[in-house]
């Protein structure tokens, strides 16, 4: 995945593939990625929804964690719990700074007894890297690995059974949060591979872990084994509106080193029962005291509006007002979606409350809604 010269752009391992296959392509996080292809992001997005759409996500950072010391290395680090973790399990999570905000949301995989991966995202991988190095009181071994490492994700109703046939694979029983180590002869003599049941679309789905120079044939093969069944690539601009749809948080946007995972809703990933972790102090009298704001996810009431990060929120009842962190078109709703922080009070925070967002010099209507958005 190494640039041809120095401060240029990174290409994944399967850049020619993009162009190929008429990818427009943009800098994303270090990295030439495709923002979208031919048919255009409405069709890569109900491609998902519908059938299924294929991902290069090889741009995500991988970082290993082993050694006898590993799982109180992870434990210090994470948020969530990682000692209940068997192998063949993940975990979502947070690692926070001690004041509580938020350094990166990530997945942790527990790959063996010994051994760990975090997945973390991709303009935060050089950040994690030292934070972890620095953060390791019980002297782990921490390696970056993600040059070796390719991730391609195929997501949708139809996902799993075009990766099985496509790779030969027997994903039967495979269950959320779960992985297993690849094992046909497509991954023979591979370092890494493995198929997870994750993702970020808000469907059923696998991504699957290889070594970089297995990439290309893997996906080529779940594109041959999933164009018949409606499967298309799909790039950064269906990602982002499949996961504003599924009301999934943004690094950067909808939670930064400014928010912590209580006020941003991610407080089930906050394990307070566990012994210590970074930021724990200040996230319990947090949580104790309750956060003066919250995160909320919408739906614009007037169709053509359309939110977007930075625009206001004005609150009922005379409340302070709040912020659209994220802000799309829903092409299953055909309306405006958003996730944004409001006053941490009832009458803006409960589903159907009513808000309103300042777009384009007007004050429009929104409801907060539970998520998923596409199925309220």
């Amino acid at each position: 995945m190494a640039s041809t010269e120095s401060g240029a752009l990174r290409k994944t391992p399967l850049y020619d593939r993009h162009i190929a296959l008429g990818g427009r392509m943009t800098p994303f996080a270090g990295y030439e990625m495709p923002l979208r292809y031919t048919g255009g992001i409405l069709g890569e997005h109900r491609a998902v929804r519908q059938e299924a759409g294929l991902f290069d996500v090889s741009h995500m950072g991988e970082i290993l964690v082993r050694g006898p010391h590993a799982a109180d290395c992870v434990q210090y680090l994470i948020t969530n719990e990682a000692m209940s973790l068997q192998a063949g399990q993940a975990v979502y999570t947070c690692m926070c700074r001690e004041n509580g905000g938020i350094i990166d949301d990530l997945i942790v995989y527990r790959l063996a007894e010994d051994e760990y991966l975090f997945v973390v995202n991709a303009a935060n991988r050089q950040k994690d890297f030292m934070w972890m190095i620095r953060n390791n009181p019980a002297k782990a071994i921490i390696e970056d690995i993600s040059d070796e490492i390719a991730l391609i994700a195929v997501q949708g109703p139809r996902a799993r059974a075009i990766t099985e046939a496509a790779l030969e694979e027997d994903l039967h029983g495979l269950k959320s949060f779960h992985f297993r180590h690849a094992s046909g002869r497509y991954f023979a003599g591979a370092r890494f591979s493995i198929v997870s049941a994750t993702g970020y679309t808000g469907e059923a789905g696998v991504e699957i872990y290889c070594d970089a120079d297995l990439a290309g044939s893997v996906w080529d093969r779940i594109l041959k084994a999933g164009t018949e069944q409606g499967l298309k690539p799909a790039g950064l601009g269906a990602r982002d509106t499949l996961r504003m749809e599924a009301a999934f948080r943004l690094y950067g946007n909808d939670i930064t080193e400014e928010t912590n995972p209580i006020e941003a809703g991610l407080g089930y990933f906050v394990r307070m029962d566990k012994d210590d972790f970074i930021g724990k102090p200040v996230l319990e009298r947090v949580r104790s005291e309750s956060p003066s704001r919250k995160l909320v996810a919408f739906i614009v009431q007037e169709q053509g509006a359309i939110p977007r990060s930075g625009h206001s929120i004005s609150t009922p009842m005379g409340l302070d007002t709040g912020v659209v962190t994220s802000g799309t078109q829903s092409p299953m709703l055909g309306r405006g979606i958003g996730l944004g922080y409001v006053p941490n009070d009832p009458a803006c925070t409960m589903p159907d409350s009513e808000i309103s967002i300042a777009i384009r010099s007007r004050t429009i209507d929104a409801l907060v809604k539970r998520p998923p958005l596409h199925k309220t």
